[in-house]
Parts: C-alpha cells; structure tokens; sequence
C-alpha cells in the first residue's frame, strides 16, 4: 500500500529533474546532481523504496526554490537603487521650467532642484546655495554646503534653497547608475562557478552506479552467481548509495541555525551566507548608522559667561524649528535639560556658516567658529578648547550674542553604546575589525580610536569596493553597513552584513541583517555560524561513515535489503537529531565573555586574558 501512496510524488519528480539531466548529460555534463537524484529515484522505485525516492526529491526541490528566491532576492534590491533617482526633472529653458523625464537629461542641461527634491543628475551647481544631504551616496553625516561650481549627486537630497544644476554626466552613468552596476558585479563575481554538491556528485555518481552495476552483473558473468541474488544486492547497494541522509545533513544544520539567529534577531539569507559568516577573518564596518547612532548629539557644553544652561537656552531658541541635523541636536539636549524655549524673532540662515535670531532684545547667533572669528575676537584659550573638540570629531559651534561669544556647544555622532564591546568581541574571535567610512579623516580617526580599530576615511563607494576587494584577495571579508552608499561594498564582500534600521538598499543587498542594529551581534553571528559549520560537518561524518560500513557489509552478504533501508533511515534520523542539537544554542553578553551553544560543538569565543 505504501508503495502507491509515495509512486505518484516519486515519479513525478522524476519525470522534472530527469529532463534537466538528459539536458545537463546532451550540454557535456553527464554527472549533474540531477543526474544523481534520477539513478537514486529510479533504483529506489526499481527496488519498492518509493518512500526514499519521494524523500529525495522533496530534499532537492526545497534547495532549487530557495536559490530561485535568493535570486529573486536580488533583484529586489538592485530595483530598490534604481528608485532612488527620481522619474523626472524640471528642465530650465528660456528662463521657465519644464518638467521632463530624468533619463532624457543630457550632459549640459539646466535642471531646476527645489528645496526637499532628490537631485535628479551627476551635475554641479551653476546657481544657487544649499545645503545638500549626500549621507546615502557618499556616507557624509551632516549636509554639505553646496555653492556655485560645487558638484552633486543622482539621489542626494536638496536640503533647503533652490538649486540650478548642469548636467555634467547622462543617467546612464550617474552615480546611483554605476553603484547599480557595481552591485551587479559584485554578485556576479560572488556567484560560484559550481555548487560544491555537483563537484562531489562529478565523482560520487559515476563511482556509485558503477559498483552497483558491477555488483550485479560481475559475479553471475565472472563465476556463474545466481542472477537474482547479485541483482538484489546491486539494487540494495544503490539504495545504500542513495544520498538521504547526506543530501539532509546540510539543510538540517542550516535550517536549526536560521531559526535560531531568528530568535537572536539575526536574519542570514539562506544557508550559503550562514556558513560563509564563520570563516570570515576581517570584518569592514561603516561608521554613520551602522557603527555610530546616525544622529547626531550634544557631547561637550562650555559657557564662556553666565551659565551652560542660559547659554544652551539661547541656543535652542535660535534653533527652534530647524531640520539641520546640528540643530535637532541641540534642541534634544535643550528639552532633555528641561530648558524652556524662548519667543525668537527675525531668524534667518547664513548658508553653511551660521543662523541668527533676535531673543529677548538681543541678537543671538550660533554659527562656525570660522564665522564667528570674522567678527570677533576669540581668545587663545578658546581657540585650544575648539581645536581639541575638532581633534575628538566633534562639530563645534559657538553661541554669541551681540556678536561677543559667550559659549561653545561641540556636537558628534556619537558611537552605539555596544560598538566597543562588539569590537572586542571580534577580536576575541580571532576576527579583525576595520573602519570604511565616507566621512573626513579627522572625524573617523576619532572615532575608530576611542572603538579600538583602523580606519580608512573619505571613501566613496567606488574606494569602499576596491578596499573591500583588496582585503577579500587576502582572506574572507564581511562587511557591515546601512546606507545605499555601502551597497556595492556589501555585495562585493565575501558576506554582507545590514543594520537593520538600514536603508532599504543595503537590507536587500546583503546576505544578513541585525535586525537589533546591535555591533555585538556581528560576534554572536560569527560563534553562530561557527557552530553551524561543526555540526554540518559532523553530520556529513555520520551520513558518509554509516554509508562506508553497509556499502561493504551489502556486497558481501551481510545485509540485505532491509538492513540497508534501516541504514539510510537511521543516518537521516542521527543527522536530524544532531542538527536539532543546534536550537538549544545559547547567546550570552559579549560583557560575559561567551557565545557558546548547549553541547558538545565546541564553537566558543572568550575574550583574551
């Protein structure tokens, strides 16, 4: 009765993947893993083990559909880039605008950019100031003041005043046009030539069908055996060859380690990129997001006269209403200070320099300390606390009031509270830790310093690609990242690894996300990973030692054919069970100093004494 229920799956999964081999077998590829799947399909249905048969396919069909949707995967993010660049532009002809779709722009146009529009070219600035948020396209933390002859980007953001840009590059080249075609790239040269099974089944099938034939045919033809005897062995050693338990060993693991970086919040894209995470030895990280908080704050108030609290007071005022990233910083400190905003009155915006406002009578600025030397004096002991806070990466902006300073206010991005800690941790491992970051030097020194790792600064994505190449050619790389910037550097990796409050760009790009956005998690994926590898590789010792032992024990007689279909169940049943070993896994604080899983896998990482 069995043998009924499981024929019809059987036999048409043979019927699929019996095509495909035909076709690999015409396309000079006789020994294709579906090649392997059909001589096992068809020997286990040859002998009534169609439950085996059925088994087999089904293990192979799920492998096919999650390549298809890892592919599928993909796309979607290569999609996602192409979206940030807007379908059309203002073009400016004889003094009017008129809007046109962005890819007809050619190199020379005049495009109107108004404030809150997404740049729609390569170009550079014929009239105009600005501030301009690049943060998804060269990682820059704050807006870049953008003037006359001041290049922009496809996909940045105009901050606030109208912008006139001369198209300087065709869409088909722009920036977000040659990250698309870096991703591609990169995924493309990341693709292997070969599954590692279709390598083993060039050499694992032929020897397979060829001992089970000779098995059956060798002893009635070389010493008058009974046909029937060496027959049933042949397809009884078949069966014992057929690779249940061997194609399972991996998917099992696989499957157990998912499902607990799930719960950890550690989402891997499929099994290829969970294996790959634990043999990394360098770690890339970005800084803005993904080591840092990706907003900035207030770290250091100094008051020149009066008090920190009047000054920061007088500050907030002026800010009162602002978008900039430096003012939203200080009216956060100002309202977790409990300080009330003042009325301010006759604001208004120096482009990259300064914003003024008249509060209670008085004008109050808060601007660079350049602007501010422009029109005072300031003393050399204020100059020393300035260029010490610069020296730190810190943005330092001075506070006057009628011209005369009267505080400095020093604001940074400033490192997530566990990215120390997740430094160490990959130190631990034995694993590296560098800095690829878009920002200026001065700032990504400061930080990569206090975190405890090298960094390299001013990195377009271009120059986060070549670097990631360069330390990929050295050993595997997995690079960490948020912004549609690190997209190309995250498919060129041996493993890219996402923030999860990342764009939606870098999500889909990489191969895992931290779903926490914590940097320990970076360690606790690696011990994950680590573990998964161990058990897989014990696993491959069970399926293959228990195939060794009966393949022997089935050509001479010792077992038959239900010894041998105890064998493969029994081999599938130790297999499950050891990778069911991996749900107990235990994730423990990076503070603790352990990732260790429950059991014997012996994956642990503990800080140097």
């Amino acid at each position: 009765m069995d043998h009924w229920v499981y024929l019809p799956a059987a036999l048409l999964g043979l019927g699929y993947f019996g095509r495909k081999a035909i076709a690999a077998a015409g396309a000079g590829s006789p020994f294709s893993i579906e090649m392997l799947m059909s001589i096992a399909t068809v020997g286990a249905i040859a002998i009534g083990a169609t439950s085996e048969a059925a088994v087999v396919v089904f293990l192979f069909t799920i492998g096919e559909l999650l390549e298809n949707v890892a592919a599928g995967r993909a796309r979607a993010g290569i999609e996602a880039l192409g979206a940030l660049v807007p379908r059309t532009a203002l073009l400016l002809e004889d003094g009017t605008a008129r809007e046109v779709s962005a890819a007809s722009l050619k190199v020379g146009d005049l495009v109107l950019v108004r404030p809150g529009d997404r740049v729609s070219a390569d170009g550079e600035v014929a009239e105009g100031e600005s501030e301009v948020d690049e943060s998804s396209v060269t990682g820059e933390s704050v807006p870049v003041p953008k003037a006359e002859g001041a290049p922009v980007f496809a996909g940045s953001i105009n901050a606030s005043g109208a912008l006139q840009v001369r198209v300087t590059k065709p869409a088909s080249d722009n920036t977000i046009a040659r990250i698309i075609r870096l991703v591609e790239e990169a995924q493309d040269a990341k693709a292997p030539t070969a599954r590692f099974i279709e390598r083993f089944s060039a050499i694992y099938t032929p020897i397979a069908v060829a001992v089970a034939a000779l098995v059956a045919v060798a002893p009635p033809l070389v010493a008058g055996a009974d046909w029937d005897t060496w027959i049933y062995r042949g397809l009884a050693l078949l069966l014992v060859a057929c690779p249940c338990a061997l194609v399972l060993s991996t998917p099992a693991a696989i499957a157990s380690g998912l499902a607990v970086g799930t719960r950890r919040g550690l989402l891997v894209k499929g099994g290829g990129a969970l294996e790959a995470i634990g043999r990394i030895r360098t770690v890339a990280f970005d800084k803005t997001g993904t080591l840092t908080e990706g907003r900035p704050r207030v770290t250091d108030l100094l008051a020149l006269n009066g008090s920190e609290r009047t000054m920061l007071g007088l500050a907030a005022a002026v800010e009162n209403g602002s978008s900039h990233p430096l003012g939203r910083a200080i009216l956060e400190r100002a309202e977790a200070d409990g300080v009330p905003l003042r009325p301010a009155k006759d604001a208004r915006a120096i482009l990259g320099k300064a914003v003024e406002a008249v509060v209670t009578g008085k004008r109050v600025s808060v601007g660079s300390p350049s602007f501010v030397a422009e029109r005072a004096q300031l003393s050399g002991s204020i100059g020393v606390v300035v260029a010490g806070w610069e020296n730190q990466g810190k943005t330092v902006v001075v506070v006057s009031v009628d011209g005369v300073p009267t505080g400095l206010i020093a604001v940074r991005d400033e490192p997530r509270p566990d990215a120390a800690e997740g430094i160490r941790a990959l130190h631990a491992m034995g694993v590296e830790a560098v800095m690829l970051t878009g920002d200026n030097i001065r700032t990504g020194q400061a930080i990569a310093g206090a975190l405890g790792l090298q960094v390299k600064a001013g990195l377009l994505p271009e120059d986060k690609l070549r670097e990631i190449s360069a330390l990929k050619a050295q050993a595997p790389v997995a690079m960490v990242g948020d912004g549609i910037n690190d997209a190309p550097a995250l498919a060129a990796s041996s493993v890219g690894i996402a923030m999860g409050g990342g764009t939606d760009v870098a999500l889909e790009t990489a191969d895992a996300a931290l779903l926490n956005s914590r940097v320990v998690d970076v360690a606790a994926l690696v011990g994950l990973s680590r573990a998964t590898l161990s058990n897989i590789h014990q696993n491959v010792a069970i399926a293959l030692g228990l195939k060794a032992v009966f393949l022997v024990t089935t050509v001479f007689g010792i077992t038959g054919l239900w010894p041998a279909v105890l064998a493969d169940t029994g081999a599938t049943v130790l297999v499950t069970l050891n990778a069911l070993r991996l749900l107990s896994y235990r994730f423990q604080s990076a503070s603790a100093g352990v990732y260790s899983p429950v059991g014997n896998i012996g994956d642990t990482w503990r800080p140097k004494e």
